[in-house]
C-alpha cells in the first residue's frame, strides 16, 4: 500500500557522465508531479550503481529532497580501478576484468576524468545521503568498490548495510528464480525498501 517511484540506473558503459543530469531532471519532474522524495528509491547495478549514487550526491549539493534510500548491486564506484580486488579476484570473475574496464572508464568519464567524485563516487563526500544497501559477490573484481563505498558511507554517518555473498559473481541477483542466494538477496532488498519507504 506504499506508493513508490524508482529512479533506476542500468548496467551499461555507454551512458555519458551527463546522464546524471538526466536523472536529476527526471527526479525533479517527479517531485513537481506531487511525488515526495520519501517515495523514491534510487536503484542501480554495476555502472548503474554509480548513477544512483551520483544522483543522491547532486541532489544533496543542490538542496533538493533526498530519496528514501539507495540500493546498489555490484556497484562500480572507483573508475580509477585502484581496488586490490581487481587483481585479487581476477581469476574468479567470469564477467569483468580491469583490462576490459580501463578503456570503458575513460570513455565513461570523458573530460571529467576518472577520479572526479561524480565519476567515482567512492571519492565523493557522502555526508547527508539516505540509507544505503550494498550487495556484492565475493568473487568479483568490483568487490573493493562495494566494500570501500560501504566503509566510506558509514564513516560519513550514512546508515549503510553491506552484504557480501560468498562465492557470488557480478550482479548475481540476475539469477533470481534459479539461484536461492539471488532470491534471498532480493527478499532482503524488499525488506530494506519497506523499511525506508515507511519512514519516508
Amino acid at each position: 500500500g506504499i506508493p513508490v517511484s524508482l529512479v533506476s540506473g542500468v548496467s551499461t558503459f555507454s551512458l555519458p557522465i551527463s546522464s546524471v543530469e538526466d536523472a536529476v531532471a527526471l527526479y525533479v519532474a517527479r517531485l513537481g508531479s506531487g511525488v515526495r522524495g520519501g517515495q523514491v528509491v534510487g536503484v542501480g547495478e554495476s555502472a548503474g550503481g554509480w548513477l544512483a549514487l551520483a544522483l543522491a550526491v547532486l541532489l544533496r549539493d543542490r538542496g533538493l529532497p533526498q530519496p528514501a534510500g539507495t540500493v546498489v548491486f555490484s556497484p562500480w564506484t572507483d573508475l580509477t580501478l585502484s581496488g586490490a580486488s581487481h587483481h585479487e579476484r581476477a581469476a574468479l570473475d567470469p564477467v569483468l576484468s580491469a583490462a576490459a574496464l580501463a578503456p570503458r572508464a575513460a570513455q565513461y568519464a570523458g573530460a571529467a576524468g576518472v577520479g572526479e567524485p561524480l565519476v567515482s563516487p567512492l571519492f565523493a563526500d557522502l555526508r547527508g545521503l539516505p540509507p544505503l544497501l550494498v550487495q556484492v559477490g565475493s568473487a568479483e573484481v568490483l568487490l573493493d568498490d562495494a566494500t570501500g563505498l560501504a566503509a566510506r558511507a558509514a564513516a560519513a554517518g550514512v546508515p549503510v548495510t553491506l552484504e557480501v555473498e560468498a562465492g557470488a559473481t557480478h550482479v548475481f541477483q540476475l539469477h533470481h528464480g534459479t539461484d536461492p542466494a539471488a532470491d534471498a538477496a532480493l527478499q532482503r532488498v524488499g525488506t530494506f525498501l519497506r523499511r525506508v519507504l515507511e519512514r519516508g
